[in-house]
């Protein structure tokens, strides 16, 4: 197809009048669709959204909420097979569109169940107990949350076009907020797909969901204190995004989810062929080739006892030794494309870069013989390992290549290896592979101030881990700075990120008359 991509836009779609950007299939170079918004009405799009879609969901209460998410997830399974056939032309295989569209649909009904077991039944959410505030007993205190009466603006990468989207509307929905969803233009088609199959359904109530394809610059003039930007994508952006007087000016809610240089740190006890070695190994190289390693969360830097460097990069040679590349499509192909030939050159700089620092010790960033595909009009790249011998060098800490890419470097101690993980100034993810407590507290205790996430990996766990790279929606998927300072999922309180809290100070019988009426 090459149809410019329609808009929803005030409960209509909206198809703009100009040519629009060509996005092109990743592994082919063929047009895929065209994408603009020229010419749209920002501020219908988000008075729709807070005269109209506001006001449908906070009429519901959590569970109601909660029951909208799980019939979503369900219709959204039974079309899954269509969205895995788009999702081949952004690059992915098999497995990869799983960790995107199975992944977003968990999500769903993750939240779903969230709602239903861990949410009241009104539309009132308490936080915390009553506080006495007088001597008598007659004046008290309590906090709750309701959804603030604005629209999230979310803005997207194009690395995950579903669960990118999904894992930010589900506990939008689920805390009474709607939202205007800006997908990345790279991947905006397969995203486009979802929204109107969603819309199509008729689902969710007219106005909690709306949909802008291309340029949303003109949205950001329309928010401010009430409404939420949820960001995922560069660190530049995010940057340019805070700066915005939506948010200096206006006090919109910002939160930014950004690319980290994470690391994966392997425990002195692991020796060349044991459990934790081996897992460590696999963990590494999984994470540089799954999505062709365009993963915010993927490992960037792997860090290993000096002694054991040789055997590591070893091994890493070995494994990727084996990894096929190529047009998705085919069967034989174990990794796909990047999103397209600009991303691909962007990984080529970086891996030029980086290899000032060191060495390049597996695959070449210039030459690739993809399986079914033209090497010159797909976005292909071999995997690239680096070695870097020197840790205290810049590059490794201040560099990323947004693809199948990672350098391995030596420490000497647990303390060490604290150090080099922390001169990532800030990642979404760390992880720790040690079957040894006392290193694995060291490390944990000392990194976890630089992480929003960190995975203990070992013989004892491994059976069930998610891995290194994958954020559950139990959890907080985020991290502090570079890594956008910002937080979001975790259960109940990604809910919470859509709500204002108030303190609300009267006589007990007042407040308990409030709550369960609420």
């Amino acid at each position: 197809m090459s149809e410019l991509l329609a808009s929803y836009v005030a409960g209509a779609w909206y198809t703009a009048t100009d040519e629009g950007r060509v996005v092109a299939d990743a592994s082919t170079g063929e047009t895929v669709a065209r994408v603009s918004s020229s010419g749209f009405d920002a501020r219908a799009m988000v008075e729709h959204a807070r005269r109209v879609g506001g006001p449908a969901l906070r009429r519901l209460t959590f569970p109601e909420r909660a029951a909208l998410l799980k019939t979503l997830a369900a219709q959204l399974s039974e079309r899954k097979d269509a969205y895995y056939e788009l999702s081949y032309a952004t690059g992915a295989t098999k497995r990869d569109s799983a960790v995107d569209i199975d992944g977003g649909i968990g999500t769903t009904f993750a939240f779903a169940g969230i709602g239903s077991r861990e949410l009241p039944e009104g539309k009132l959410l308490v936080d915390g107990d009553l506080v006495p505030m007088g001597k008598q007993g007659t004046f008290a205190g309590r906090h709750v949350y309701t959804p603030l009466p604005g629209v999230v603006l979310q803005i997207n990468a194009f690395n995950f076009p579903v669960w990118g989207m999904l894992e930010k509307l589900a506990p939008a929905l689920l805390a009474g907020m709607p939202s205007i969803v800006k997908p990345a233009t790279q991947t905006a088609y397969l995203t486009a797909a979802v929204v109107r199959d969603i819309i199509d359904a008729g689902v969710l109530p007219e106005g909690s969901l709306q949909m802008l394809c291309g340029d949303a610059g003109a949205l950001l003039a329309e928010l401010g204190g009430g409404d939420v930007i949820a960001f995922t994508g560069s660190a530049n952006t995010a940057a340019t995004l805070r700066g915005h007087d939506a948010v200096v000016r206006r006090a919109a809610r910002f939160n930014a989810e950004t690319d980290s240089l994470n690391c994966c740190i392997l425990g002195p006890d692991a020796a060349a062929g044991g459990d934790e070695f081996d897992l460590f190994v696999k963990e590494v190289a999984r994470e540089m080739t799954v999505k062709a390693g365009q993963k915010c969360t993927a490992i960037r830097r792997a860090l290993v006892p000096r002694p054991a460097v040789d055997a590591v990069v070893d091994a890493l040679q070995a494994r990727l030794g084996r990894v096929v590349v190529g047009n998705p499509r085919s069967d034989s192909v174990t990794m796909g494309a990047l999103v397209s030939v600009g991303q691909r050159d962007e990984v080529r700089d970086a891996v030029s870069a980086l290899a000032q620092a060191g060495q390049v010790v597996s695959g070449d960033a210039l030459k690739v013989e993809p399986v079914d595909a033209d090497p010159q009009r797909g976005a292909f790249i071999a995997p690239v390992l680096l070695r870097c011998d020197d840790a205290s060098r810049a590059e490794p800490h201040t560099v990323e290549a947004f693809g199948p890419v990672s350098t391995v470097m030596p420490y000497s101690d647990a303390a060490e290896a604290v150090d080099i993980a922390a001169r990532g100034s800030g990642s979404l993810v760390g992880s720790v592979v040690s079957h040894d407590m006392d290193f694995v507290r060291e490390v944990v205790t000392g990194a976890a101030p630089h992480h929003g996430r960190v995975l203990v990996l070992d013989r004892d766990c491994a059976g069930e881990s998610t891995g290194h790279g994958t954020p559950m929606p139990q959890l907080v998927h985020g991290g502090p700075g570079r890594a956008g300072g910002g937080e979001e999922l975790g259960g109940v309180r990604a809910v919470k990120h859509f709500m204002q809290r108030t303190a609300l100070q009267g006589s007990p019988a007042a407040l308990e008359a409030l709550v369960a009426a609420g």
